[in-house]
């Protein structure tokens, strides 16, 4: 049961992958109608209304970037290339986007507060892979050390 789960856990997580790209390509397609009966249901104004739209096109695009990267990724750990520079960099990619979209979402703030709670996730996930990517860079680093003395 323990290597069913080991090998088929890079393939969930693809699997994921798609499934978070459809669920914003979803939130894409249908964003301009979801925000005006949003704002509608709030009482929000005009402003309001078209800064929260485009803070939201806005993650969107990191979104994507996001996503992009981690099915690279993945796609590197399935050739079982693990401690590479392209790695590092890629988790510095998705780092990257989420801190972009928790400021993009501190702007939001200004127009509907509660995006603070998504400033709080996407800038504790920026701190969490950007920890995971100075162990990958640790661990290329001992990686070539070790190569050299051998």
């Amino acid at each position: 049961m323990q290597d069913w789960l080991k090998s088929r856990s890079l393939l969930f997580s693809q699997i994921f992958v798609v499934f978070f790209a459809l669920l914003l390509l979803s939130l894409d397609l249908g964003c301009v109608p979801i925000v005006r009966w949003f704002a509608a249901l709030r009482g929000m104004g005009d402003t309001s209304r078209r800064g929260f739209l485009v803070v939201l096109l806005l993650c969107s695009v990191f979104g994507w970037v996001l996503l992009f990267a981690m099915w690279r990724l993945l796609g590197n750990l399935r050739r079982a290339q693990v401690f590479t520079v392209q790695n590092i960099r890629l988790l510095r990619t998705v780092s990257l986007c989420c801190a972009a979209a928790s400021l993009f979402c501190v702007a939001g703030c200004f127009f509907y507060l509660p995006f603070l709670l998504a400033v709080a996730a996407a800038g504790f996930m920026a701190l969490i892979v950007r920890i995971v990517e100075n162990v990958f860079q640790k661990a290329l680093d001992m990686k070539n050390e070790l190569d050299l003395t051998i």
